[in-house]
């Protein structure tokens, strides 16, 4: 008990990114205490740079089963050389180990908790509270932040980048599109950040503070396709470069298809989902997107496309949940809504 303690008192002290000497890099873990469920640990590196500049966060394996941020981040570990550096890089290789570990799709598999659902986090809370606690702290630390994901373990998507503008990110939102643009992926999403609502994602939680920050998604169903994983790496150099953090200029990519948010639809029955699309089709508003159907083949709903758009991601896998999210359509640019 008085270990526990203690490794909590020293946990709620002020958590830093550790700083290597100029030119190196450093490995280490935050450590998360245990409370009513396990410890454990998120592995992080920091570059450290010869030449002032931003101070980059990349948040990688934020979900567990979403293995190409993952493995990008064990390759970037020999593609940054922090004597070619200006600033720091600070790469947190896997946030989520216990989803990792246990391959659990979307949810802690101790609490049962999306950890992309709770930020700011607690250091009170349960272990994905705790987690999300530390990663904000390290948020709070950076200047520019990068938050890699993938399709997971049931999602089929198209790769994209996604932009934080609105009224209360306004400040930073030409860096953000910058970032996007540098990244190179062939669509782009324009979220508004308009309101104060909590809990954050990982992603929100950057803009809330103030920080220039993507969304990446690259890769569908826990794959780990080595094109995905190519494109992920070579897509945070062209950021580091675009941000004047290593020399060179990002490699050119074509102009980026724009879209102006997105239109969510949720399974409002449990059963069998038979989806009549696939990611990167084009719908129009009234279009039937996909049935449910219960155990005997009978039809319980119908998911209908809410307005035009294209599929951007979508549940790939035959169980439907109530509540749970099914398709997700990105909204062309001419039709964003104030």
């Amino acid at each position: 008990m008085i270990v526990r303690l203690l490794a909590l008192s020293l946990f709620l002290l002020p958590l830093e990114a550790q700083q290597a000497a100029p030119g190196t890099r450093i490995d280490y873990d935050i450590a998360i205490p245990a409370l009513n469920d396990p410890a454990t640990r998120i592995p992080v590196s920091v570059f450290e740079g010869v030449k002032p500049g931003p101070s980059l966060l990349l948040t990688c394996g934020v979900h567990g089963f979403e293995f190409v941020p993952i493995l990008a981040a064990q390759r970037l570990l020999n593609e940054i050389d922090p004597k070619k550096l200006s600033g720091r890089v600070v790469l947190v290789r896997l946030a989520h180990v216990p989803a990792f570990e246990r391959r659990s799709i979307f949810y802690n598999p101790y609490d049962g908790k999306n950890l992309n659902r709770v930020f700011l986090g607690s250091a009170t809370g349960t272990q994905s509270e705790r987690i999300a606690f530390a990663l904000t702290q390290l948020i709070d630390q950076s200047s520019i932040h990068i938050d890699l994901h993938g399709g997971d373990g049931t999602e089929t998507l198209d790769n994209f980048v996604g932009t934080y503008g609105g009224k209360l990110a306004e400040r930073q939102f030409e860096t953000s599109l910058a970032m996007a643009r540098a990244f190179g992926l062939p669509r782009m999403v324009d979220y508004r950040y308009d309101e104060l609502t909590r809990p954050y994602s990982c992603n929100r939680q950057a803009v809330a503070t103030g920080k220039p920050t993507i969304l990446v998604e690259i890769g569908q169903q826990g794959r780990s396709d080595a094109s995905d994983v190519d494109l992920a790496v070579r897509g945070v150099l062209n950021v580091l470069k675009s941000q004047k953090m290593l020399l060179g200029n990002p490699a050119p990519a074509k102009p980026a298809q724009r879209f102006s948010g997105t239109a969510g639809l949720n399974f409002s029955k449990s059963g069998i989902w038979y989806p009549n699309v696939k990611t990167g089709a084009a719908v129009r508003k009234g279009d039937t997107l996909g049935t449910v159907k219960d155990l005997l083949g009978g039809e319980l709903e119908k998911l209908i496309a809410p307005e035009d758009g294209i599929v951007l991601y979508m549940s790939a896998a035959p169980p439907a949940n109530s509540g749970e999210a099914a398709i997700t359509i990105a909204r062309p640019q001419q039709a964003q809504k104030k």
